[in-house]
């Protein structure tokens, strides 16, 4: 049986390998992630971007993160233009998703010859 965020989340790497098929390598990663708003938005698909999500310890806040994407308050999408994505870049976005309690996040890295796509669910 498909897990329910398959649908949006193949949804998001069609955007993504749009994009990365247009612009190719080598644009810094805000330039992906502008593109990636005109395809999720050309798509229908509805988003917030740099949403700001509070960190807690011991009950009290103690910061603020940003994710790059939040599509429909359900998948939160990490945009990379690095080399390689490195265990850091998963750690992140495990982390992100114990912030926010959603159970997906998309790990999209365009630096390469090709989309580097990771699916990551804690």
């Amino acid at each position: 049986m498909p897990y329910a965020f398959e649908p949006l989340s193949g949804q998001i790497i069609e955007a993504a390998i749009d994009v990365h098929t247009q612009l190719g390598p080598g644009f810094l990663e805000s330039i992906y992630e502008s593109a990636l708003k005109v395809a999720l938005r050309n798509r229908g698909i509805t988003y917030e971007a740099q949403k700001g999500v509070s960190v807690f310890f011991g009950g009290e806040e103690v910061g603020v993160h940003r994710l790059d994407l939040l599509v429909e308050d359900q998948i939160v999408v990490e945009l990379k233009a690095v080399k390689t994505l490195e265990n850091i870049h998963i750690a992140q976005v495990k982390s992100y998703l114990k912030a926010t309690r959603l159970r997906v996040g998309l790990l999209l890295n365009f630096a390469g010859p090709k989309l580097d796509v990771k699916r990551i669910v804690p």
